[in-house]
């Protein structure tokens, strides 16, 4: 074994600190995001993020397997979430025409307004917690370094 296939295999207490500091900023940023929506419009970031999804989405509405993913939950966790937010009304499920056993979420006007409400306190915590803190270059790094990640 070569040293750079030793060096590949290990990890150094500085590299598992960068991954600790991700992982922390992380943590602070969802919980900062969280505590915002519901302080302000008694939303969870779980439930923005699935109405944020529906109102992107042709006719307002997708396929439960296909929001699952875009949410990035379990199918069961999104049934669960999806369950809650159609006794508020903020969605309703459909059945799909062409397969019986699918369903889709689709997004109801109170979702629709629930979310507009909300829209603007996201997008501030988004910019005080993370993009105001960067350079415009800084930023084009950062999504370079993250996309890299996505492959």
């Amino acid at each position: 074994m070569t040293a750079a296939q030793v060096s590949r295999d290990r990890v150094t207490p500085e590299q598992l600190e960068v991954w600790r500091s991700f992982l922390r900023a992380h943590a602070l940023i969802i919980r900062r995001l969280e505590a915002d929506l519901t302080d302000r419009h008694d939303l969870p970031l779980a439930w923005y993020d699935v109405l944020a999804r529906l109102v992107e989405a042709n006719g307002h509405r997708l396929r439960m397997s296909e929001l699952a993913e875009r949410v990035m939950l379990s199918p069961s966790g999104l049934t669960r979430l999806v369950d809650r937010m159609v006794e508020a009304g903020l969605i309703r499920r459909e059945a799909s025409a062409s397969d019986a056993r699918g369903f889709y979420a689709v997004l109801t006007d109170a979702g629709y307004e629930r979310l507009r409400s909300a829209t603007g306190t996201h997008l501030r915590g988004i910019l005080d917690y993370v993009l105001s803190r960067y350079t415009d270059t800084e930023l084009n790094q950062i999504a370079a370094y993250l996309a890299r990640l996505e492959d």
